[in-house]
């Protein structure tokens, strides 16, 4: 309900299947996950809000969120977002990290404008390959010189006209765990670029090496092995885009169906 505030700890939750069976998630069914403590209420006052593009740009831009709404088309699409580590309980061996089983996805109607015309009014310079986010979150346990999550996507990402700086889900302004007042939307590609309570983006000459974008965060091998296999570091390579699962929405997980004929439905 946009109230929740939590200074202690991050807070992750998922969506039971059969609540995702409508085209549209709803706000308090859109599965919720943080890397680390979300800020609190009153400092998301999106009046005060100030959203910087800086780094590899001819200019560098400060816009309010009034700005973003009068100064650029507003658009509202239906967006999925899915964790990275949708489906990560089911892996053997186990991988580190949050065990998510299905339920870390969500289909909401987001409202913003999109991420390119905003890169197009700072002017990207003609080395800036990847851009790089930045929140308000705070790192656990509290580190002031570390940030939380810090990714950020190819410029060519950037530019894809899905890809949205968002203020507005399904119809209301983004609820505070959501990453009110501003966070970014990059459908099909791990939410964690979806940085949310947005508050610069720094465009780069470089691929962003931001918390969460080295090492295993977010990476995968560049090549097919066995699971369990150890990995060298240069053998990986960024998650870009999610592949594809099915999920059965019609009916709760475990429910026992004897004797009859049923109609079952989902969503890929």
């Amino acid at each position: 309900n946009g109230l929740i505030v939590l200074n202690e700890r991050p807070i992750n939750a998922k969506t039971p299947a059969h609540l995702l069976n409508g085209d549209v998630t709803l706000n308090t069914r859109h599965f919720i996950h943080s890397n680390g403590i979300p800020p609190k209420i009153n400092a998301m006052d999106p009046d005060s809000w100030v959203l910087t593009i800086d780094g590899e740009v001819h200019k560098q831009l400060s816009l309010t969120v009034d700005d973003l709404k009068t100064t650029f088309e507003t658009v509202e699409l239906n967006l999925q977002l899915e964790c990275g580590g949708n489906g990560r309980a089911g892996f053997n061996p186990p991988a580190r990290g949050n065990q998510g089983t299905v339920g870390a996805i969500g289909n909401a109607r987001w409202t913003g404008v999109r991420y390119r015309n905003v890169l197009e009014a700072a002017g990207v310079n003609e080395n800036a390959i990847y851009t790089a986010h930045y929140g308000i979150d705070k790192h656990l346990p509290g580190d002031p010189k570390k940030s939380p999550i810090s990714r950020g996507v190819p410029i060519a990402k950037a530019m894809e006209k899905h890809s949205l700086i968002a203020f507005t889900m399904n119809g209301e302004p983004i609820p505070a765990i959501h990453g009110s007042p501003l966070r970014v939307i990059c459908p099909g590609w791990p939410a964690s670029t979806g940085q949310k309570w947005l508050r610069r983006i720094q465009v780069r000459d470089v691929v962003h090496d931001g918390a969460k974008m080295t090492g295993a965060s977010y990476r995968v091998p560049n090549h097919n092995v066995t699971p369990g296999t150890k990995v060298p570091e240069t053998d990986f390579k960024i998650i870009e885009s999610m592949p594809v699962k099915s999920l059965i929405t019609s009916h709760a997980t475990g429910s026992t169906l004897i004797g009859r004929t049923i109609h079952l439905a989902g969503h890929a």
